[in-house]
């Protein structure tokens, strides 16, 4: 089976793709994993790093050819708010959850879940229920992917709202060694994506 070994980023390619793979966020970051384009065409995902792909990025085949990302219409839950300052105070719950999350002009989505449904309505949220692809943050690692064209040593899909000055520690550790990072944290949860 020919493998894809490498990934070109959003807008970083010209040539036709050869097919198309439509991916939810969980199969969006993977490492390796068989796969079946839209019109037939079957590959071995095989990347040396698990990456956080995106809609518009093309993985490139062995032979050249490239296949194209879509990315996969889910349940998601936008959540609107009063104004910028009430946006950014309810982002700040979301990231400091460590919840993957998507920036948008006018509010935030996040995957359906009763609870923090419950609680950015107990901020003074709006929740509105949609179908849509879900292309959150990607923080400072998927963005240095983006931006070099190569996977950093742990790109992981988080929202990048952390806000880690007024950050609460007690509940997890989480440890980085990361240029972007001054300082050491430990998650209580593993970021090992590429086991997947």
């Amino acid at each position: 089976m020919i493998r894809a070994t490498r990934v070109q980023g959003q807008h970083r390619w010209t040539q036709l793709p050869a097919d198309t793979v439509v991916l939810d966020f969980d199969d969006r970051h993977r490492r390796r994993m068989a796969m079946t384009a839209t019109r037939g065409l079957e590959f071995l995902l095989d990347l040396e790093n698990a990456v956080a792909l995106r809609g518009g990025d093309a993985l490139v085949l062995e032979d050249g050819r490239l296949v194209e990302v879509v990315a996969a219409p889910e349940p998601l839950t936008e959540i609107r708010c009063n104004d910028p300052h009430h946006l950014v105070r309810v982002a700040w719950h979301l990231g400091n959850r460590h919840l993957p999350t998507q920036i948008m002009a006018k509010g935030l989505r996040i995957r359906r879940d009763h609870v923090i449904e419950a609680m950015v309505k107990g901020l003074g949220a709006r929740v509105i229920e949609i179908e849509a692809p879900f292309d959150p943050e990607g923080g400072a690692y998927a963005e240095a992917f983006h931006a070099h064209g190569e996977a950093g040593s742990h790109a992981h899909a988080e929202a990048s709202a952390h806000a880690h000055a007024s950050h609460d520690h007690a509940s997890h550790d989480h440890h980085h060694h990361d240029e972007h990072c001054d300082h050491d944290h430990h998650h209580g949860h593993s970021h090992a994506h590429d086991n997947k």
